[in-house]
Parts: C-alpha cells; sequence; structure tokens
C-alpha cells in the first residue's frame, strides 16, 4: 500500500480534489421542490420550475461560487387569525381567514422576497387590508348568505394581483370564521330577534287582513247564493232558514239540557211543524 502511495500520490490527490468536488457540486431536486441556482447573488439558472425545460433529478453547479437556493413546488398557506374588520353596518367583525399560494416564478420570488417566508411577511398586510376593504363594504348579514362568495371571489382576485410582483399565484382564500365579539354579539342577536318579531307581527296583521277579506268576499257570494234561491222557490228557501233555525234552537250541544221553551201550538215559530206555510 506504501508503495502504491509513493508511486500514484499525485494521481490519488487529483482523484481526491475531483471526487470532493463532485461531492460538492452535485445536488438532487425532489419532485416537490424547484430550485433557483444564484450566482455572486444573481439568479442565473433555474431547475424543475412550473413550464420549465428541466426536471426533477440531479444536477451539478460550481461549488463555492453557485448557491442553490430551494423552493416548495407545493401549495403554501398564509394565515390570518382574530383580526378585527368593521362592517358596512358598523360591526365590529373577529375574522379568521387563510390564503393558498404557490410560488409560480421562483426567479422573481428569489429577487423581490427572498425566500418563501419573505413572500408570507409580504403578502400577510396585503390579505389582511383587501379583506378590510370588501368586508367593509358589506353587511354582517351579507356575510352569512351566498354573498360571502363574491366577496371572497373579489379578495382572491386583488390579492392574487399584488402577490404577482412576488412571483406566487393566489388559488384561493377562504374565511374559517366570521364573529362578533362577545359585547356586540348579544346587542346583535337582541336586535335580529326584534327584528324577527316586528316581521311575525306584520305577517299576521297581512294575514288577518286576507282572512277579513276572504270572509266578506265568502259572505257576499253566499247572500248572493241565498238571493238567487229564494228568487227561484221562496217557499223552499223559507222553509230551509226554518230548519236551519230550529237545529241552532233545540240541538242539545246548543243549551242546557235541562231547560225548556214553553210556546202555543199556534205559534207562528211551529208552522213548519204543523206542515203550513
Amino acid at each position: 500500500m506504501q508503495r502504491i502511495w509513493e508511486d500514484h500520490k499525485a494521481t490519488l490527490v487529483v482523484l481526491g480534489f475531483v471526487l470532493v468536488g463532485l461531492l460538492m457540486s452535485a445536488y438532487v431536486v425532489p419532485e416537490e421542490e424547484q430550485v433557483v441556482i444564484v450566482r455572486t447573488g444573481e439568479p442565473v439558472g433555474v431547475v424543475n420550475t412550473p413550464n420549465g425545460n428541466t426536471g426533477a433529478g440531479l444536477y451539478f453547479r460550481v461549488p463555492f461560487i453557485d448557491r442553490v437556493v430551494r423552493i416548495e413546488k407545493r401549495l403554501l398557506d398564509l394565515e390570518m387569525s382574530d383580526e378585527e374588520v368593521l362592517s358596512n353596518d358598523q360591526q365590529r367583525l373577529l375574522v379568521n381567514a387563510y390564503a393558498r399560494f404557490r410560488i409560480t416564478d421562483p426567479v422573481t420570488m428569489v429577487e423581490r422576497a427572498g425566500s418563501t417566508d419573505g413572500v408570507r411577511n409580504a403578502l400577510q398586510p396585503i390579505l389582511n387590508s383587501v379583506l378590510r376593504q370588501e368586508l367593509g363594504r358589506r353587511t354582517f348579514q351579507s356575510m352569512l348568505t351566498a354573498e360571502r362568495g363574491s366577496a371572497l371571489a373579489n379578495v382572491t382576485a386583488n390579492l392574487d394581483r399584488q402577490a404577482r410582483q412576488y412571483g406566487a399565484e393566489v388559488v384561493d382564500v377562504k374565511i374559517t370564521r366570521t364573529d362578533l365579539p362577545d359585547a356586540p354579539l348579544q346587542s346583535a342577536f337582541r336586535r335580529m330577534e326584534s327584528d324577527r318579531e316586528r316581521e311575525a307581527r306584520t305577517i299576521r296583521a297581512q294575514g288577518g287582513r286576507d282572512a277579513r277579506i276572504i270572509r266578506a268576499e265568502a259572505d257576499a257570494e253566499s247572500a248572493r247564493i241565498y238571493a238567487e234561491a229564494f228568487g227561484k222557490d221562496a217557499q223552499f228557501y223559507d222553509f230551509y232558514r226554518a230548519m236551519q233555525s230550529y237545529d241552532a234552537t233545540f240541538a242539545p250541544e246548543n243549551g242546557d239540557a235541562e231547560s225548556s221553551i214553553i210556546l202555543s201550538p199556534d205559534n207562528e215559530y211551529l208552522r213548519q211543524f204543523r206542515g203550513r206555510r
């Protein structure tokens, strides 16, 4: 071994330097990452970027000169928790929201933000601002309806427009919770309860009015039919009305069973019982 070292010392030293150089210059790019090669502070190449010419795999760089900046290729999240927002109806809302974004231009991201954490720090106040602007144009009740989707679409579009300058694309924005603070919450519940009670009173009043109209129309129609019947057969009409009167007077459920009525047989009220008009 000593002889081999003495005979090939120079060759072995060179091979050692080559091996160390290869180990220092080689790097692996997985599928879920994209890479920007920075040389003397300037981006000079990219690997495995969206719609790029290179994919994941083994690559080489110039040792001590090139720096490898690894960037997440998957979706990233940006959270906003318990931020107080003033709605259009002057309600103070506690809003929890989050945004999902991805890095689509890693070179711009490295130049403008430096890292994905830098992008988050830049987008955090922008998300807060666009949410305040959008929710400030809407009432608290509208955020509990389908109008919430339209508001979030506007927030997503505005945030995405700002994120492009950092090489990012905003996929969507979601509001996880929109609550009132504890004290205003009770006031809002009381106000909503009084609104529902007022609405119920209005509906009942309209129902009573409609019922009176229907009864009046029914009575008018009944009187018309009675009048037509009287005109066609006055004797039958007289008989029918007498039977209704007897039923109202002598039916057991219409009075005390122990009471009695004493009438003369010739009383005009009992003429239908005598078979005479």
